[in-house]
């Protein structure tokens, strides 16, 4: 998907043609929008297809008087109750005269900028834009960084009362969004460094300014990736522990009441045997009585002992 927008009179507007001072965004582009925008722009193809790699590392690139910046945006995957985090490339192609952004997936980030929903966004401001889409892109983190607590947070309580797999395997899958979030934090935290210091990309003094606010909140999310990170591990490790120490209780409860169990067992196949009966309790008629009292004494015994030992 192709769209191109423009700002006009202040506000922007849909465009049907390249122009100067354009911004055209790609959606998980056809190879003959590629090539219509390679042609009429005259930007490198090979920027597109990294752009659209889903193992793409971030990382800046300048050659020609184009400036490729490939950065981690956060996406959410359904999965049920609970959402998967995790990160795919997005491309931001600087031109002379015009910008283009390059995504495999629609995110919130662009959405915010299409809806316009920024402050003092204008196409025509090119750095600017591009250190709006970064700073947009770590706030972004954050705010899904504060989802991923919550969830943990509803998951945690949940464990308090059923102690199953489920849990466990939901937070899982929660660290597991923290680690996407925490590599690729540490990969756009590097691109935005050589950013600071690259002479290519032609600064004013407010727009550095900008670029610094966007390492800041990129540390914070790293620094909250990891907080949050840490907290999950321990719960995870925890609860496990608490799982397996409630299967030992469940075993040692049954081991014991199988002991309780097998004395009456064993006291009625003694005296079931083909041998002689001890005590004249042959001819006794109240032998069976005598029996079930002997063997409910001993099992009675064997439970007052076993529970001494804390065995139940």
């Amino acid at each position: 998907m192709l769209q191109i927008y423009k700002t006009v009179n202040d506000e922007l507007k849909p465009v049907e043609k390249f122009e100067d001072g354009v911004w055209a965004n790609l959606v998980n582009p056809s190879e003959e929008e590629i090539i219509k925008v390679c042609s009429e722009m005259e930007v490198d193809p090979e920027y597109f297809r990294a752009a659209l790699d889903e193992e793409e590392r971030a990382r800046i690139e300048h050659e020609n008087g184009q400036f490729l910046i490939i950065v981690d945006v956060p996406v959410i995957d359904k999965d049920g109750i609970n959402n998967l985090y995790s990160t795919i490339p997005m491309g931001i192609i600087l031109l002379k005269d015009a910008i283009i952004t390059v995504c495999l997936r629609e995110n919130t980030i662009i959405k915010d900028f299409e809806k316009k929903r920024i402050k003092s966004f204008y196409t025509y401001y090119k750095t600017r834009f591009v250190f709006q889409l970064l700073y947009k892109n770590a706030a972004q983190y954050l705010q899904y960084l504060k989802y991923i607590d919550k969830a943990s947070s509803r998951i945690e309580k949940d464990l308090h009362k059923s102690m199953k797999n489920k849990e466990l395997i939901q937070l899982l899958k929660l660290e597991k969004s923290l680690v996407y979030f925490s590599t690729s934090l540490k990969a756009n935290e590097i691109v935005l460094e050589k950013l600071l210091k690259h002479e290519a990309v032609k600064k004013y003094p407010d727009d550095t300014d900008l670029l610094e606010d966007v390492i800041i909140e990129n540390k914070q999310a790293i620094e909250m990736a990891n907080i949050y990170s840490s907290i999950l591990t321990g719960i995870m490790g925890a609860y496990a522990s608490v799982i397996s120490n409630n299967v030992s209780i469940v075993m040692k409860f049954l081991a014991s009441i199988t002991i309780v169990m097998a004395i009456p067992t064993m006291v009625a196949s003694f005296f079931g045997m083909n041998v002689l009966i001890p005590f004249k309790l042959a001819d006794y008629p109240h032998a069976f009585a005598v029996v079930m009292g002997v063997a409910a004494a001993l099992s009675i015994i064997s439970a007052i002992i076993l529970a001494k030992r804390k065995m139940f």
